[in-house]
């Protein structure tokens, strides 16, 4: 699913760089990804998910090689190919459960709705427990309900790759284990490959594998 080499990044201001000679993720695989505050966790996503590009290395998902795509292309590959979870949930106030949702197929010429866009919608909120919410706006919900809102966005689309930033880091204990959970099912019953930034340690047993940045020897920020 995912396949990086030398990768090298580094931002225009500052002293931040990132290189990694080697990494492979497989389909379905569920990988967590950890390190301290400045390690580059939330920067590896975002090179995997196309939002970034690295200054040299190959990175491919699914196949396909980011680095030849234009930028509109690269955005139409994020949007058919990969789900997206932001640790600050990122929902539009004046739209309900139901339209953040189906958000994606909003604001994105690439997406279209099929017939089982709908049944996935209620079968996903159904098993996130939201589905008596739909109507609701995300003001009238609880911190925990407005992240199963979030990970039912990015799964709509029945991405193959799931790309995680700290989904729970807003939870309290009880409810970073059941979204987490929920998040895996999920993940299970759409066959997608996961990777999930965290820092929280309590959450690492369901993963088949867990990257720690400092292991992979390439973070340099002075």
């Amino acid at each position: 699913m995912i396949s990086i080499k030398h990768l090298e990044f580094r931002y225009p201001r500052g002293g931040f760089r990132l290189r990694l000679a080697a990494l492979d993720i497989a389909e379905r695989e569920r990988v967590a990804v950890v390190g301290a505050s400045g390690s580059g966790k939330t920067t590896l996503l975002e090179l995997i998910a196309g939002i970034r590009r690295p200054g040299a290395g190959v990175i491919e998902v699914a196949g396909q090689d980011l680095a030849v795509l234009t930028d509109r292309q690269r955005r139409g590959f994020r949007v058919r190919r990969v789900g997206l979870i932001f640790q600050a949930f990122e929902l539009l106030d004046y739209l309900n459960v139901r339209d953040n949702i189906m958000l994606p197929y909003r604001i994105s010429p690439d997406l279209e709705a099929t017939d089982a866009t709908a049944p996935r919608l209620e079968q996903m909120t159904r098993d996130m427990g939201i589905i008596e919410r739909l109507e609701r706006f995300p003001h009238e919900l609880s911190q925990g309900e407005r992240q199963r809102v979030a990970i039912c966005r990015a799964l709509i689309t029945a991405p193959d790759l799931i790309l995680a930033d700290e989904p729970t880091g807003n939870l309290d204990p009880d409810n970073k284990q059941r979204v987490l959970k929920l998040l895996l099912d999920q993940v299970e019953r759409h066959a997608a490959t996961l990777v999930m930034v965290t820092h929280d340690h309590d959450l690492l047993a369901p993963f088949d594998r867990v990257l720690d940045m400092r292991a992979l020897h390439g973070v340099t920020n002075p």
